[in-house]
């Protein structure tokens, strides 16, 4: 199932405080042309749960909501159905199963057998996250993350945005396995990375958004700026 009905689009990720922000950040960049969807994660859903995040955007706008639990798929294998029924409400959710191929595999059936729409990461954007980095992560790690989800019919995946060729050797990879794929992206504008780039290089890739568009005075023009890099 599509997740976001863009070939490319912008994700606005609301890490914001409050459902007031969070109310204003949606109102001023759901009408935008080029927002594809909203991302949601634990600094507005655990002192406000999902319910009341869900129904804050409800309110503006039906785009999908994809849930990201910085980082799921972290947990023992057996977690996963209770994870997928914890956030029924959202549209989709992101996991990046660093916790090994088990816990991927159980956690994508999990998604699966529940019909929840599931965006598979395996490389993060910060330093020191591979090993050849100064990170814990495995250099090949990611590798396998996307090979296993791709194997098990997921579609969907994250890519780092401000690693450039790396991210399309992850898209490379991917594209090798299953036809179609879709690609998401953060680690762009104040991470360093430029929306253009993977934009020219993918049919089909969404970039997320963050504080370039929550932070700035105006959020509605700089949604309409940012979506012009598309």
């Amino acid at each position: 199932m599509t997740i976001i009905k863009l070939k490319k689009s912008i994700i606005v990720a609301c890490d914001v405080d409050s459902l007031e922000k969070l109310s204003k950040l949606v109102k001023s960049t759901c009408s935008v042309k080029g927002i594809g969807a909203y991302k949601i994660g634990f600094e507005i859903v655990i002192p406000f749960g999902m319910k009341a995040a869900v129904k804050t955007i409800r309110k503006f706008t039906k785009l999908p909501i994809i849930y990201d639990h910085q980082k799921a798929g972290t947990d023992i294998p057996e977690m996963g159905s209770k994870f997928m029924k914890a956030c029924k409400l959202a549209d989709a959710v992101i996991l990046f199963p660093q916790a090994g191929p088990e816990t991927e595999v159980a956690w994508i059936k999990a998604a699966q057998k529940a019909k929840m729409n599931l965006i598979i990461g395996g490389e993060m954007t910060h330093q020191a996250y591979l090993k050849e980095a100064g990170g814990f992560i495995d250099d090949n790690a990611p590798k396998r993350m996307y090979e296993i989800a791709a194997s098990m019919g997921v579609k969907d995946f994250v890519i780092p945005g401000n690693r450039f060729v790396r991210a399309m050797e992850y898209a490379g990879l991917i594209q090798n396995k299953i036809k179609n794929p879709v690609f998401y992206s953060p680690g762009l504008i104040a991470q360093g990375g430029k929306i253009s780039d993977l934009a020219e290089k993918l049919d089909s890739w969404h970039a997320i958004v963050g504080r370039a568009i929550y932070d700035a005075k105006n959020m509605k023009k700089a949604a309409e700026e940012i979506a012009k890099s598309l």
